[in-house]
């Protein structure tokens, strides 16, 4: 029997893709095994978002060559979509597989194929989207694709060339991947995409992201359903008022930021103000004012002076947000921003980037204190060194002392605030059976 291995880089949606990799090629009737112990066919499931990640992934593919001289190394994902002449020239390559291509990919694998380059334009394409509910780092919380590819073309980013134009999943096979869900006991699901806020509008008819979550309210069988990412101006009233109003969607929003100034988010060519942004967070809290809102950010971006961030780190400081995704500017060729010629200092990036996540930690100790001395259901995902950990509906992660068959229960629990400013939670006489001390 042939053993893979999966070497997975960059953001949960590479993840999910991974997930998907894998259930093939375990279907196919090759075994997983770790990548450290000499794989027959390695998978590097590559990132591009910045060239630092090339590199990585290049030396990734290296180490798997070095591991086994003799596998099968396979090379795909997002590096491979947009830049397959970079892998060509690699020698430990073997195989280079763009994505929405998982036949290919799992023929790669096989040994079926004598093609080594196998890549198509997927901004001329509409591939289909291989849709599968999965679970990620162990835990019990799924996730589904409901939405591939982006239109948006910010200064920053690769992805439009990456993860090819914009295309969606119709609504009756994202039931039935949530039905599959259900049967298989998992009690929450992520709607995840590249371009949440873009679902739909490729349908024929098109269709809304607030005709779906009005949908899946409807019908879909899980207790709770989580919106991933959505820019700000794609977040409309009604999706808010529909998540305000259902019993399934959980109060949490993300909402990418990416600059509190509006002559940088003019460069990255978003499509908002800051007090656009202002407003959307507004306008959720006055809904729901327990919801937890969090934010992306980057640090450093070109032509931000020191008065620009100074004025930006105000803005979010301003913000009644819960958390922070902080993230240092990093050039990637290819890039309107990345030929741009008044380049932060990364010394400065650095500085920048490490104030905005002091800025994160003290919005995440805010936001946890606020609910302190209060009851919440917990979702428990995992039992790590005999501790039960979870999430709130609002995202508030919580420790407990419980036993494992806790597990993907929701449990009712009293909240306290730990030395750490953690929250852990004192669950129910009677259902804790456990010594361990989460505090």
């Amino acid at each position: 029997m042939l053993r893979f291995a999966i070497a997975t880089l960059g953001c949960k949606i590479n993840q999910y893709d991974s997930a998907m990799i894998e259930s093939r090629l375990l279907n196919a009737g090759l075994e997983r095994c770790e990548f450290s112990d000499g794989a027959d066919v390695y998978v590097v499931n590559s990132c591009t978002i910045t060239n630092t990640a090339d590199n990585e992934s290049l030396r990734m593919a290296r180490r798997a060559r070095r591991l086994n001289p003799s596998a099968r190394v396979i090379v795909t994902g997002c590096l491979a979509q947009a830049d397959s002449g970079v892998l060509e020239r690699e020698a430990a390559v073997d195989a280079i597989v763009g994505l929405a291509r998982p036949g290919d990919l799992e023929a790669a694998a096989l040994g079926r194929s004598e093609r080594r380059v196998m890549v198509s334009n997927l901004r001329k394409e509409r591939a289909a989207i291989e849709l599968g509910a999965v679970t990620l780092d162990g835990r019990t919380r799924g996730f589904l694709k409901v939405q591939e590819g982006c239109d948006q073309f910010c200064t920053f980013c690769i992805v439009p060339f990456s993860r090819g134009q914009s295309r969606s999943v119709a609504p009756r096979r994202i039931l039935d991947a949530l039905d599959g869900l259900a049967q298989q006991g998992v009690k929450e699901a992520v709607l995840t995409g590249v371009h949440l806020g873009g679902y739909g509008h490729d349908l024929d008819p098109p269709i809304s992201l607030e005709r779906l979550i009005e949908m899946l309210d409807e019908r879909a069988p899980l207790t709770r359903l989580r919106l991933s990412s959505i820019d700000p101006e794609e977040l409309s009233d009604g999706i808010i008022r529909r998540v305000a109003g259902s019993t399934k969607f959980c109060p949490h929003f993300h909402l990418p930021l990416q600059a509190g100034h509006d002559d940088t988010l003019a460069r990255m060519r978003r499509r908002y103000s800051i007090a656009d942004y202002r407003g959307r967070v507004e306008r959720i809290l006055s809904l729901m004012p327990e919801a937890a809102i969090g934010a992306d950010v980057i640090a450093g971006f070109p032509g931000e002076t020191a008065q620009d961030f100074a004025a930006a780190l105000d803005f979010v400081a301003s913000l009644p947000l819960a958390y922070l995704h902080v993230f240092p500017y990093s050039r990637r060729s290819g890039t309107t921003a990345a030929k741009a010629g008044n380049q932060v200092a990364a010394s400065e990036i650095k500085g920048r980037a490490a104030a905005l996540r002091q800025l994160d930690r003290e919005l995440r100790r805010a936001f946890a204190a606020r609910f302190a001395g209060r009851r919440a259901t917990v979702l428990f995902e995992e039992h790590p060194a005999g501790c039960l950990r979870g999430y709130t509906r609002n995202y508030l992660r919580v420790n407990a002392n419980g036993a494992p068959s806790l597990i993907n229960q929701e449990v009712e629990v009293e909240l306290s605030l730990d030395q750490d400013a953690q929250l852990v939670g004192r669950i129910a006489a009677g259902r804790e059976e456990c010594a361990a001390d989460c505090r």
